[in-house]
């Protein structure tokens, strides 16, 4: 028997003063406890005395003991694989020992450093510990059974695929019986435990648990009316899990279950009720959902209601009686992060232009963002959402007697929900809604003056929501003094009031495009004066209006006096912001949807835009080399700040045109899109792909060069699993091709003596190619060498001539002397093979070509 382990009573002083030391909040001492932490982890049994100090040192305090524990927990965490076993097992069996100290918080320290050994790959070389933990539960000591409990609960939500798979010999066919004896435990938090446990394993639909589904929810069902809140949060969650995956198990209990949840929405507990809540959220996307609930609307509808009222918590929260902040900087944590989405290529079809993606709204449900916890308010407002979908006007008849009371009431918390009610149904009730709008619509909009700044910024969300109806009427009837008030609010004094007009107007843009043109000196004039008086976080927001702005209104923007207004202070934000700063993100895709709409209005600021960009992308594949190369000694590139770049330059080759030619010309740009067209990153691929169209498009003789080199990587970026990539790659060769075909027509204009012998060769994909795009010079060009060449060699055509008059049917209106090349070659080819073959040949036409051919050409 070998002598248990004992630390050196020095060895123990310096741990417990190492530990005193990290508890103060001075900067240089946390320094130089992180410095002696790494000397004493040279040490094997330092992590030893950790555990010592954590499970048997009982004289220390146990803030101090606890956080030994977490010293450990991260050194585990850390390294260990490189642990001596006889460490390794003296960890072990001290946490097993004292599972059930009487302290809760050890109790707890010692659980989590258990599932961070496990989750180390430790269960598989740990058998004993299941079914030790497993025993313990049967102690009468009621420490020993929480402690046990605890730990199983942590690792259950930590490892809980392992737990099912063969490599541990499926212990919970014997766990969740087990577990399943203690939801009658007279204890509440062992109750809990056992419901926490056994739910980790819904989800995946574990088979040891299928096997007790009935067992599992009678045992829910006993637990109904528990009397402690954390028991009945978990059997709300059960439930809504079990609403996913065995829907077929409740249906029987459906009535009683959705009676159980009205009161449970209800509950005191926030905790409870939010859980509750997520029920019918849940329910909502399950296609029995209507049949189920009709019958209950009448009850669930004024719950949710009044749910959606602001609790005294969030207001204080929310500083909902601080009305004007606007001169207090942001604190930095309070700015979320922004995620670019990288550039998609849609394709323009026929007369209309190409339409983004529809984006569903992130934060649609709610503008409080600063409590972007989840929380009461917030489920209630999705779930009402998500009904309004499913039930359309039905649900009108019990809401509407509700609306008026709250919309009219003198109490602004009562009002601001029902603000926040009409906004949530407008998507799924619009139609019923219609009758009601010419009314409420200028009671909104004075909302939008209300003394209390939480009623203005949530009647600035739900005016978005109707913007579509609001653009559908006269514009003087509600756009114009829509418009109006929602311009004031973005230079209200309180921040949130002006995010949420900021937010709001950027949807109004998107719906009404070029109704706006004629108030855009007014609009440009309120967006130029909040950039003087935006703090950091509106400014992002404030980015995204303009940009969306230059969307919807297009080349009206190109007017001198406007480029006056708007040009100047974005371009003092460029200048400021440094290469490495995030707030180029936002910018940068501002000025990409600026210069698209300025086209050669941005001539004059395309230099230093360009160059920019350029250095961007040239500093972040830089960077990401030398990471790759070594990296213990670079940090990993942030590379958004290419593919925002990548996406700009596209901006700016769509805008200029031709004029980019000079740029591209005088930089390494195809170089670099070489490299980034074989980055690891999916988004820098896809950025990459839609710049290379764009540079096809607008300066052919700087790609065609590296035609030879692009093909290969294009054609092995075809993988529809990256949707957007494939999409892009797809659209950089239809572009590339479209060039070629283009150039080979006009060779052949030029010299068709030469170039038409090869025209069996080409004619078919030249046909394909440009049939699909809009009648311009370049395509007159090309058709004109065409109709040469086919004149040097007819034979050439002879098989594919009905590509070649699909081709013809492609044009709209050609001018006058190419409509005569196009009627001789038809009309040549058919009296050349006779009129009986003619009709033969004719027959194969789709209906479409022989009428476009019969009205245009006679033939």
């Amino acid at each position: 028997c070998r002598m248990e382990w004992q630390p050196d009573e020095q060895g123990l002083q310096q741990v417990l003063q190492l530990l005193k030391d990290s508890q103060s909040p001075n900067t240089a001492t946390q320094r130089a406890v992180q410095q002696k932490l790494e000397q004493l982890n040279q040490f094997p049994d330092f992590n030893n005395y950790l555990i010592f100090v954590l499970t048997r040192l009982k004289t220390e305090d146990e803030p101090t003991r606890s956080l030994s524990g977490l010293i450990l927990k991260n050194n585990v965490k850390a390294h260990y694989q490189n642990f001596p076993p006889a460490v390794a097992d003296f960890i072990k069996q001290e946490c097993l020992n004292n599972i059930g100290d009487p302290s809760p918080l050890i109790r707890a320290t010692i659980g989590i450093l258990i599932t961070t050994i496990t989750s180390k790959g430790e269960l598989q070389t740990w058998p004993e510990l299941l079914p030790q933990l497993c025993n313990l539960l049967n102690s009468e000591d009621y420490n020993t059974c929480e402690g046990s409990f605890g730990a199983l609960q942590k690792i259950c939500e930590d490892s809980s695929e392992l737990l099912e798979s063969d490599a541990l010999n499926r212990p919970l066919n014997i766990m969740i019986p087990k577990f399943l004896q203690f939801f009658k435990h007279c204890s509440p938090k062992i109750r809990s435990h056992a419901i926490a446990c056994v739910n980790q394993f819904i989800i995946g639909r574990a088979q040891a648990l299928m096997d007790n589904i009935d067992t599992f929810i009678e045992s829910l069902f006993a637990l109904a009316t528990d009397e402690d809140s954390e028991v009945r949060k978990n059997v709300c969650r059960a439930l809504v899990m079990l609403l996913e995956v065995r829907i077929d198990r409740l249906i029987p209990h459906m009535h009683s279950i959705i009676q159980y949840m009205l009161q449970r929405t209800q509950d005191p507990d926030e905790n409870v009720s939010l859980e509750a809540c997520e029920f019918w959220l849940t329910l909502a996307e399950q296609p029995i959902c209507k049949e189920v609930l009709s019958g209950h609307l009448v009850q669930l509808i004024p719950i949710l209601v009044n749910g959606m009222k602001y609790s005294e918590i969030d207001i204080i929260l929310l500083k909902g009686d601080v009305e004007e902040d606007e001169a207090v900087p942001d604190s930095e944590q309070d700015i979320k992060p922004r995620f670019h989405k990288s550039r998609t290529v849609t394709l323009q079809h026929e007369g209309g232009e190409g339409e983004e993606g529809e984006d569903i709204d992130e934060d649609d449900d709610d503008d409080d963002d600063t409590l972007s916890d989840w929380n009461l308010r917030k489920c209630s407002a999705a779930a009402l959402d998500v009904l309004a979908n499913v039930f359309r006007d039905e649900l009108l008849p019990h809401l509407l007697p509700l609306l008026k009371g709250l919309l009219f009431s003198p109490d602004w918390v009562t009002k601001e929900s029902g603000i926040l009610v009409l906004g949530a149904i407008a998507e799924g009730c619009m139609q019923g809604m219609v009758p009601y709008l010419p009314e409420l619509l200028p009671h909104l909009i004075a909302c939008l003056c209300d003394k209390k700044a939480l009623v203005r910024s949530i009647a600035c969300w739900t005016l978005s929501r109707y913007a579509h109806w609001v653009v559908s009427q006269p514009p003087d009837s509600h756009l114009k003094p829509l418009m109006t008030e929602l311009l004031k609010r973005i230079l209200d004094g309180n921040k949130r009031v002006q995010e949420a007009a900021c937010s709001a107007f950027a949807t109004l843009e998107e719906e009404a495009c070029t109704e706006l043109v004629p108030y855009l000196s007014f609009i440009l004039d309120t967006l130029v004066f909040a950039f003087g008086k935006y703090q950091h976080k509106n400014l992002l927001i404030l980015y995204d209006a303009i940009g969306t702005l230059a969307d919807s209104v297009g080349h009206h923007l190109n007017q001198p006096e406007y480029i006056q207004k708007l040009m100047p202070p974005l371009i003092a934000k460029w200048n400021e912001l440094k290469d490495e700063d995030k707030d180029l993100f936002p910018l940068l895709e501002c000025l990409s949807s600026v210069a698209t709409a300025l086209q050669s209005g941005f001539l004059p600021y395309c230099e230093p835009v360009y160059q920019r960009c350029v250095t961007l992308v040239q500093k972040t594949l830089a960077q990401a080399m030398m990471y790759n190369q070594h990296p213990d000694q670079y940090e990993a590139p942030d590379k958004d700040f290419m593919i925002v770049a990548l996406d700009l330059l596209s901006g700016l080759a769509e805008g200029l045109g031709g004029s980019v030619d000079q740029l591209v010309a005088r930089s390494n740009i195809m170089t670099l899109l070489f490299q980034c067209m074989q980055d690891p990153m999916p988004e820098v691929r896809q950025s990459s792909f839609a710049l290379l169209g764009d540079l096809t498009k607008a300066c052919f003789p700087h790609v065609k060069p590296c035609i030879a080199e692009f093909m290969p990587i294009l054609g092995l970026n075809l993988n529809p699993e990256f949707i957007s990539v494939c999409n892009n790659a797809t659209w950089a060769i239809g572009e590339i091709a479209m060039q070629m075909a283009i150039t080979i027509g006009r060779l052949g204009y030029v010299c068709p003596q030469e170039v038409s012998p090869m025209l069996q060769q080409f004619i078919r994909p030249w046909c394909t190619s440009l049939r699909n795009i809009r009648d311009n010079e370049e395509k007159d060009s090309a058709f004109r060498g065409i109709c040469m060449m086919i004149g040097v060699n007819p034979a050439g055509v002879v098989q594919d001539f009905i590509f070649f008059c699909d081709a013809v049917a492609s044009w709209v209106s050609p001018k006058d002397d190419l409509r005569d090349m196009f009627y001789k070659i038809l009309h040549g080819f058919k009296d050349q093979v006779g009129e009986e073959n003619w009709q033969q040949f004719s027959e194969q036409f789709p209906p479409l070509l022989k009428e476009r051919l019969s009205a245009c050409y006679g033939v």
